[in-house]
């Protein structure tokens, strides 16, 4: 078939064939099919609408455009987890070793952080020496032996979502509902886990800021989990506001530290205990979600969840001492303090607000190749219904130098709402699905 064809029917409205979308997408893989006509075809899925079979169809040739990690004979109940993007969410480095530390394999394919939202392999890079990118065999070795890995997207899986990414980045085709979905399952399928715990955020610092467009790409991706015979589930959680206290590379690595000994932030402690008791209830590891929660806070208090991410770094290379020392993480030469300048309660606090702040001191990227500096970041001191009075500290700079540190302030006070009554605030879990 002619892949100009293919792009005319779709211009036209018309639903696609399984077939016609494989050649499509495999073809663009190889090469044989131009950037010019996948844009043409791209804009076409957006404006005219994929169904769900084409969608699927979509998923199927991303994944079988690369090698599928199959743990059939080396391991049973493999799980995987993934967020859609935030602010502060250093969740992976929590949940990921408290349900291993129970006996239930965890392999973890994340990104970095572009734009606003960070990532979680830049925070993991915060600690000296840790290595990210294992190849595939080195990533099941591990697995095996320890029960953990959190490792870069290998180039050898789902290949031509790295081309189509790319491609929709140019063409102002990223936000297309389908399309991210398509292109978030299709690398989780290939990655082989037989249980998807989703992580959809929405609000002022996630892709989605509207709940309903939150549950719609949930239900999408569970369609496309489970018409690929994996268990899914999905939770719909609040990024209204930065998830703990700390944003910022090193600066998350050691709150994640601090949660893993029991004296975390009590919203990223309970995220982590309903996305981790999801993780358990896949893998038929306990009967239900409550005593899934028992059995993660046990894995707390005694140590074992802290223990395996000590194997998890020693494992991939890193310096295990950050584990019981955070100190040793890179630090920032200058500490700034910014004041409430007002008394009263935070009313709202800007997730997406601090987030650009934080990358415009060095901590994020505007593209893919940029350098980022892992000291810098924002630690909160205040949150949503705090009461504050006029001089109080509001938050904590940490930034190359002082100039950056006090061209922080505006940005950041701009990101606090302090208002005379205290807000009504909503749930930090929206809804679970599936």
């Amino acid at each position: 078939m002619r892949t100009v064809d293919v792009i005319a029917r779709k211009r036209a409205g018309e639903e696609l064939s399984a077939a016609e979308i494989d050649s499509l997408v495999s073809g663009y893989a190889r090469g044989e099919v131009p950037d010019y006509q996948m844009s043409a075809w791209l804009m076409a899925a957006c404006l005219r609408g994929l169904t769900g079979a084409e969608t699927a169809a979509l998923t199927s040739a991303i994944v079988s455009s690369g090698r599928v990690i199959d743990w059939t004979g080396r391991l049973s109940n493999v799980v995987d987890k993934h967020s859609s993007g935030g602010v502060g969410d250093k969740t992976s480095l929590v949940v990921v070793p408290m349900v291993a530390a129970l006996g239930v394999p965890v392999a973890k394919m994340s990104g970095r952080g572009l734009g606003f939202t960070g990532g979680t392999l830049d925070k993991l890079e915060s600690i000296p020496g840790l290595r990210v990118r294992l190849s595939i065999a080195e990533m099941q070795t591990q697995v095996e032996r320890i029960g953990l890995a959190i490792v870069a997207q290998s180039a050898e899986l789902a290949p031509a979502d790295g081309k189509l990414y790319a491609l929709r980045d140019a063409t102002a085709t990223v936000d297309y509902l389908p399309l991210i979905a398509s292109s978030i399952m299709g690398k989780k399928i290939a990655g082989g886990a037989q249980g998807i715990v989703l992580d959809v955020k929405a609000g002022d610092g996630a892709f989605m800021t509207e709940v309903e467009n939150a549950r719609a790409l949930a239900g999408c991706m569970l369609e496309l989990g489970r018409r690929a015979g994996r268990r899914v589930r999905a939770v719909v959680s609040s990024m209204e506001s930065p998830l703990g206290y700390a944003v910022g590379n090193s600066l998350e690595v050691a709150e994640a530290l601090a949660t893993l000994r029991g004296q975390g932030p009590a919203d990223l402690l309970e995220l982590c205990l309903v996305l981790g008791s999801q993780m358990l209830v896949l893998a038929g590891a306990t009967r239900d979600e409550e005593e899934a929660r028992r059995s993660l806070k046990g894995a707390l208090a005694s140590g074992a969840a802290l223990g395996k991410l000590r194997q998890l770094v020693a494992a991939q290379g890193g310096q295990t001492a950050v584990v019981d020392d955070p100190g040793l993480l890179p630090r920032s030469p200058v500490v700034h303090t910014v004041a409430a300048p007002r008394g009263g309660f935070v009313a709202r606090l800007s997730a997406r607000a601090v987030a650009e702040t934080v990358r415009h001191l060095g901590g994020g990227r505007a593209r893919k190749e940029d350098d980022i500096d892992r000291s810098v970041g924002v630690v909160l001191l205040a949150k949503p219904d705090a009461a504050v009075e006029k001089g109080q500290p509001l938050c904590v700079v940490h930034a190359a130098d002082l100039p950056a540190a006090e061209g922080a302030t505006s940005s950041l006070l701009a990101a606090f709402d302090i208002a005379p009554e205290p807000p009504r605030i909503g749930p930090l879990v929206i809804d679970q699905i599936g």
